[in-house]
């Protein structure tokens, strides 16, 4: 495996801080709202209060380019919960750099979910090796949408 830190010049992956939380807000509502996926249920001040809180409850890492938060990853022991790049980054390696990090950090494997609508998402994760395992059909998230469990079954 390469180190997963290897990425676009100038990119740093750390462990994110209480400090990061505006940052990593903004990196998320841009990222969801220039996705093909349901808006949110939540409202702006609601999403910065509860990523505030998930920072340092969860394990988070951001990615920075010359000094700016341009991604992030949250997650837990078995759950990617979180994997957002700006929309003015991608394409860059942060998201496989990202998730690359989150695979070493876990390598008995972990599952995300990811809505059906989000294609690219969902291509992003299998050309990185998850695989898709559950199809439901919305009923039991908040947007109401269908997704998709996928799984990176680990080393």
């Amino acid at each position: 495996m390469t180190d997963p830190t290897d990425g676009p010049i100038g990119l740093l992956l750390r462990p994110g801080m209480p400090e990061d939380a505006a940052a990593v807000a903004d990196v998320h509502l841009a990222a969801r709202a220039g996705a093909p996926m349901p808006p949110s249920v939540h409202t702006e001040p609601e999403v910065r209060a509860w990523l505030a809180d998930r920072i340092g409850a969860d394990e988070v890492w951001v990615a920075e380019v010359d000094g700016a938060v341009v991604g992030y990853a949250r997650f837990t022991e078995t759950w990617l919960d979180d994997l957002y790049v700006d929309p003015g980054h991608l394409r860059e390696g942060i998201g496989t750099a990202l998730l690359e990090l989150v695979k070493s950090l876990r390598p008995r494997g972990f599952q995300l979910w990811v809505f059906e609508s989000n294609e690219p998402a969902r291509a992003f994760y299998a050309a990185h090796g998850l695989l898709e395992r559950e199809h439901t059909d919305g009923s039991e998230n908040p947007e109401r949408e269908p997704d998709i469990r996928m799984e990176w079954p680990g080393v």
